[in-house]
């Protein structure tokens, strides 16, 4: 049933339509902007009081539904894009792409008529990412190739007064991976990991907290830079199976189980590289909401 909410903004009262969605319950607020005038400057204050979760629609990020030929970052993809994922995280700031919000657009765009077909082009800061309808109701993204640390540095993650070694790779997103003994040991993440050396992840990065589970199966906890902890991480989750699968020497083809607080999603490595993240993508509330000054 379409809710409307009203919200405090330091802009001029303005109302615009929105929807809820997650994937494994990593959940966003999309605004439809099918023209690009609706939020052509969609700042950080708008955005934190969006996903504000006692005094707004609570999120862990926005998701800006425009065409690629609408926004500057994406009129060089334009061609082989029609829609683009303008992503913010919780704090406003601009993030390069969301595996779980890549869905969720996906879903979206399908949903409302704007998309046809069972694949579809996405086009984000990181480049395109195709995505895939599967006969099952899960989405399926080709997510780009990892890129590891070449540098030789020795990177270390330390939460709840302990430090394990992290690998350090970037999907598009810049993640630290550490494996630990259980999921509890870091502790309750009321703030962000530490890591070190610094200069290795300069902008932060995120952090995930991964144990085995058995033969391709591993779960895990992630801190989201410019969010907190979350329910899941699509780039996340990527980056844990990928340095699983070279820990236990897994061939490419393989595919790799990854239990999040949320649910459940599915990385699979194909014998050129790629990564390809599977699960489920969820519309929930739509209406509108209201912006009013302060």
């Amino acid at each position: 049933m379409p809710v409307t909410g009203a919200l405090r903004s330091s802009s001029v009262e303005r109302s615009f339509p929105f929807v809820k969605g997650h994937g494994t319950e990593n959940d966003f607020v999309l605004l439809p902007d099918l023209d690009g005038t609706v939020h052509p400057d969609l700042d950080p204050g708008t955005v934190r009081r969006l996903t504000n979760r006692h005094a707004g629609l609570g999120a862990d990020g926005v998701i800006r539904v425009v065409r690629s030929a609408d926004l500057a970052d994406g009129r060089g993809i334009a061609a082989d894009a029609e829609w683009f994922m303008d992503y913010r995280n919780a704090d406003g700031s601009v993030a390069e792409m969301c595996g779980n919000g890549v869905r969720v657009i996906a879903r979206y765009l399908w949903e409302s008529g704007l998309a046809e077909g069972s694949v579809l082009p996405v086009g984000t800061r990181a480049g395109v990412r195709t995505v895939h309808a599967g006969t099952d109701g899960s989405i399926t993204t080709e997510m780009g190739t990892p890129r590891p640390l070449t540098t030789g540095d020795r990177v270390l993650a330390t939460s709840a007064g302990r430090t394990w070694p992290a690998e350090a790779v970037w999907v598009p997103n810049p993640h630290a991976v550490a494996f630990v003994d259980d999921l509890e040991d870091p502790g309750r993440l009321v703030q962000a990991p530490q890591l070190q050396p610094e200069q290795v992840f300069p902008r932060s990065a995120n952090v995930e907290f991964v144990v085995g589970r058995g033969d391709g199966h591993i779960a895990m906890r992630v801190w989201e830079r410019g969010v907190g902890e979350t329910r899941s991480c699509g780039t996340g989750v990527c980056a844990a199976a990928w340095v699983a699968m070279r820990r236990d020497g897994a061939a490419p083809g393989t595919s790799y189980i990854v239990d999040v607080p949320g649910g459940r999603l599915v990385v699979t490595e194909r014998e050129d590289g790629e990564l390809l993240l599977t699960g489920p993508a969820v519309l929930g509330l739509s209406g509108r909401v209201t912006l009013r000054e302060l």
